[in-house]
């Protein structure tokens, strides 16, 4: 049965999502295991006949008790409800988010179990991870000292890649200090006792949909496209959802207490997220192991000119890994006027490279001072070790 597209626009996820009371069936352990994994502190204290235990939370939220004997959780102290994990940071609130403490405070995109959480882990182990909403509010915090750093993507090998954070690195002032290739192994998850059969429809990030397309036609599931991966499974889990799943992580599976119906439903294996990352000073570049630099830069019109610009790497041997063009929003319209060939000139271009080079070496610095002679703007990005790891 051929599954049909009923929502092809991106809705927002509610704002507040509560759930109805009801008794969970996870143990004691795997729900301290959800609170330790987002970055909430969890105390155990054990009182009368020794059969119960009651963990406080960090942070005012309400406490637990737990029958350690049935695993049964008493309705009103429902792990997943909406404040109990932490509230991705919005532009509004970054103003009452401090940096303070001695763990690295990484930001990135998206709630608790996305990708883009675990990559930040890979990139900082032992970090505090910040869920932001949006991209743009990632680069703020950073910017704004509310967090260290910032871990977001660039490009997937399926999917290619994400213009938005192309145009943030233009729009803002951040530097990109590092890379970190994270492999993307999706999973088709529902809540407890859902069969593969009940399901009708999925949710998850429109990539995330896309990547999975021949397994979810297989399945005859409606697929309706949401704001990201994790936040679909949180949804799922929190609205007790019976016919409708999600793609997700295994982590977004633990954490929102949901089940994996099948694993690696990706229809290529090798589907790899190549994540930046970013921080408010540059890296000093060094000679000491394999660099990569990132550059964009802006041309005049005319024939050959895009040719000239990449020669200037040619003729020193250094190799190019990427190259991405996307409109000048400052500028997308040029004055009206015909070029040489009698065609109107709309557009102005800027343009994305990556090289396998350090700028401390002599041949970067002078493949860029021959840049510079025809272009009409450039600037370094970053300079940063690249990453080598096979996955």
């Amino acid at each position: 049965m051929a599954a049909s597209l009923t929502r092809s626009l991106i809705f927002p996820l509610p704002g507040q999502i509560s759930a109805k009371p009801s008794r969970s069936t996870h143990s004691p352990q795997s729900l301290i295991s959800v609170r330790r994994h987002c970055g909430v502190s969890v105390r155990a204290s054990t009182s009368g006949s020794g059969n119960n235990k009651s963990y406080e939370g960090k942070n005012g939220t309400q406490a637990l008790e737990l029958k350690v004997g049935d695993g049964a959780v008493p309705a009103a102290c429902d792990v997943l409800t909406k404040d109990s994990l932490p509230r991705p940071l919005t532009s509004a609130r970054l103003a009452n988010s401090g940096s303070g403490g001695s763990r690295l405070r990484v930001a990135y995109q998206g709630v608790c179990g996305a990708y883009s959480e675990s990559a930040a882990q890979k990139a900082y182990p032992n970090c505090e991870a910040v869920p932001c909403d949006q991209f743009e509010t990632a680069f703020e915090a950073v910017e704004g000292w509310t967090v260290d750093r910032a871990v977001l993507p660039i490009e997937n090998s399926l999917g290619g890649s994400i213009h938005r954070n192309y145009d943030l690195l233009l729009r803002h002032k951040l530097h990109i200090v590092g890379e970190i290739k994270y492999a993307v192994r999706h999973c088709l998850l529902a809540n407890p006792g859902v069969k593969v059969n009940d399901l009708k429809r999925v949710l998850s990030h429109p990539q995330a949909l896309a990547q999975c397309e021949y397994t979810l036609t297989r399945l005859g599931l409606v697929r309706e496209a949401v704001d990201d991966t994790a936040g679909a499974a949180k949804y799922v889990a929190l609205s007790k959802l019976e016919d409708t799943g999600a793609v997700a992580s295994s982590a977004a599976a633990e954490i929102y207490g949901l089940d994996i119906l099948a694993e690696d439903i990706q229809d290529d294996s090798d589907n790899v997220t190549r994540f930046l990352m970013l921080a408010r000073d540059p890296l000093i570049p060094g000679t000491y192991r394999p660099f990569k630099t990132s550059i964009v830069f802006s041309l005049e019109e005319g024939p050959g000119i895009l040719f000239k610009a990449l020669a200037v790497f040619a003729m020193r041997d250094i190799n190019l890994t990427k190259i991405e063009s996307r409109p000048w929003r400052r500028s997308s319209l040029r004055p009206p006027g015909e070029n040489a060939n009698g065609l109107q000139k709309c557009f102005h271009y800027m343009f994305y490279v990556d090289f396998e080079e350090s700028m401390a070496s002599d041949n970067a610095q002078n493949a860029l001072k021959h840049l510079e002679e025809f272009a009409t703007f450039l600037r370094v990005l970053g300079s940063y070790p690249a990453d080598t790891t096979m996955l």
